[in-house]
């Protein structure tokens, strides 16, 4: 059994992955390498993938290919229609970040809200030191409790986020992406009423057909001058040109981003030219990252392998035919 894990970088070198030797012959590369990808999975039984396209160009010489596993939740990497014909399995890990994704929610909000950017740089730059008294109000700052939190794509994350929300006292709305998703605990409205109505906008939500430019300029302009907008989902939810307009003209007043429309960030975005981290944070998708939510992932698709191979249907997203 060879079994390929082609991003093994995207997984942290503070994990291990000694145990998968076990199941036989492990083989890792660090990075894609679009150039190579195809010659590196042509003897693989399995392969251990995160974003690299999983389709006719990169697997046609991988004859011996059985199955896929999804170091991630998303499956829009995947050909399926090409894995259909050629009877290959896949499977993905999902409910691993949730709990490290809900931190890095709060950690964004919450810096930006109490300007906390300003805050530090007062005292590091010594103007605490020089003005003789305690306290220094500088920049206003609210209270979360009492104001309205609305979440985009309520679903394991989304909830999680609403729960620790309603912790803080908001109250909590959100929007279904697919239509479907009711829930009794917290009020569904539709985008537009949440829009107008939050102070706060976090987005939980896969990137599909529906979301893909969600959140343009039509929509941050209906947004309070005073909210802020987290985008946790994918980079192709918020229109970043919309974005950096709307923060530049004060539109609204504030967001962070864990993820971008091309990872990593391109010279050309127009984010990076908002160099005011009380206005904007951008981090470089860790977000889901923390050691104990990396360990999950790779113990998920030990776990997968191991069940696959004794012939047991595990978080199976594709069951071949």
């Amino acid at each position: 059994m060879r079994i390929v894990f082609m991003e093994r970088n995207s997984l942290g070198l503070d994990v291990r992955i000694d145990r998968f030797r076990e199941f036989g012959e492990v083989v890792c590369y660090g990075a894609s390498d679009p150039q190579e990808n195809a010659n590196r999975i042509k003897d693989a039984d399995i392969v251990v993938v995160n974003k690299i396209p999983m389709n006719a160009a990169v697997l046609d010489g991988a004859k011996n290919l059985k199955l896929i596993c999804l170091t991630a939740t998303g499956t829009n990497n995947v050909d399926f229609d090409y894995v259909n014909k050629r009877n290959i399995i896949v499977e993905n890990v999902s409910g691993y970040s949730t709990e490290s994704v809900l931190l890095h929610t709060f950690t964004m909000l919450l810096f930006l809200f109490e300007h906390i950017s300003y805050y530090d740089s007062y005292v590091k730059n010594g103007e605490y030191e020089k003005s003789g008294a305690f306290s220094h109000f500088g920049r206003t700052y609210h209270e979360l409790h009492g104001k309205t939190w609305g979440i985009i794509g309520l679903g394991t994350i989304g909830r999680r986020v609403a729960e620790v929300a309603s912790a803080f006292g908001c109250n909590v709305i959100y929007y279904s992406t697919s239509g479907k998703n009711n829930n009794e605990t917290y009020r569904r409205v539709e985008l537009s009423e949440l829009l107008r109505e939050s102070d706060v906008i976090s987005i939980h939500c896969p990137l599909n057909q529906r979301t893909k430019g969600l959140i343009a300029a039509d929509e941050l302009a209906q947004m309070k001058k005073s909210a802020f907008i987290l985008n946790l989902g994918r980079g192709g939810i918020v229109d970043e040109q919309a974005l950096y307009d709307a923060l530049v003209n004060d539109t609204i007043a504030g967001a962070g981003l864990d993820v971008l429309s091309a990872e990593p960030i391109r010279a050309d975005n127009p984010l990076n030219a908002i160099k005011d981290s009380e206005k904007l944070i951008i981090t470089p998708h860790q977000g889901w990252g923390a050691i104990e939510a990396r360990q999950r992932c790779i113990d998920e698709t030990y776990e997968n392998i191991s069940a696959f191979l004794r012939g047991e249907d595990r978080n199976r997203v594709f069951g071949g035919v």
